[in-house]
């Protein structure tokens, strides 16, 4: 399917083949395509201008500190850590193997159809919006979850409440988090920032991974407790501080969070 995939107008534009690049903004439905490509063509000149930039400077701090606490909110959700320890999940509340197996197939199924949900409609919801759905959805269900362990009652009810959660996770986070992260970087940086946010993400992911089982031996419900908490404060970070992206191009974006194109 990828051979169905247009080239990037602005990889395109790059290599001087501004014809295709035109066609390619005209088939995405980009209404002003001149001036569309005037701003790549302009972004593309000021980032030849400063090649070799440094991520690390001032008028990049917004742009790092929204790829950091995304990819760190990301993990600590506590999706990782709950899909690769999700048989034994189920077996401390008192499934059997066959059962937890199954359960597993169906939160993954779960995952799936929630993120291609997720992947058509991110244009039209928004990328801000889904986050918002996303930490309530998987707040809640983390704090069911913690009850249901707490409580040692009502464990029929934790596989809903983990599909929930998985649900409430892919519809949000799973999808918006790379997206989001390509958005917020200037051109010049653009390659250096994901690398950041996608080192942030797996770095945290190793953590959280790692330090689950331990914590969960002794205290079954702390880290669902935690990773609900967590979710309840990425709300608030992403209502306050989390600029929307939905249909701004690259160079408005920069404009938006203050860095320019010759920041």
């Amino acid at each position: 399917m990828l051979f169905s995939i247009p080239q990037s107008p602005r990889w395109l534009v790059q290599k001087r083949r501004n014809a295709e690049a035109r066609d390619v903004l005209t088939r995405i439905g980009e209404e002003n395509v001149e001036s569309e490509l005037a701003q790549i063509d302009a972004s593309i000149q000021a980032e030849l201008g400063q090649k070799g930039a440094k991520l690390f400077t001032w008028p990049h701090r917004i742009p790092i500190f929204l790829a950091v606490s995304i990819a760190m909110f990301n993990q600590l959700s506590g999706i990782n850590a709950i899909l690769y320890y999700l048989n034994d999940i189920f077996e401390r509340s008192g499934f059997d193997k066959v059962s937890s197996d199954l359960q597993a197939v169906a939160i993954g199924a779960t995952n799936l159809i929630f993120t291609m949900l997720a992947m058509s409609v991110i244009d039209r919801v928004g990328r801000k919006i889904m986050l918002l759905i996303g930490s309530v959805g998987t707040a809640v269900c983390l704090a069911g979850v913690a009850y249901v362990f707490w409580s040692k009652a009502h464990e029929g009810l934790l596989v809903y409440l983990l599909v929930g959660f998985i649900a409430s996770f892919a519809f949000s986070q799973g999808a918006v988090i790379w997206v989001y992260i390509s958005e917020v970087f200037p051109n010049r940086v653009r390659a250096k920032g994901q690398s950041l946010g996608s080192a942030t993400h797996w770095v945290m992911n190793a953590v959280i991974a790692g330090v689950y089982p331990v914590v969960a031996a002794q205290f079954t419900a702390a880290p669902f407790v935690f990773f609900s908490v967590m979710m309840a404060v990425q709300f608030v970070v992403v209502l306050w501080t989390y600029p929307e992206t939905k249909g701004i191009t690259l160079e408005d974006m920069q404009k938006k969070l203050g860095i320019g194109h010759y920041a």
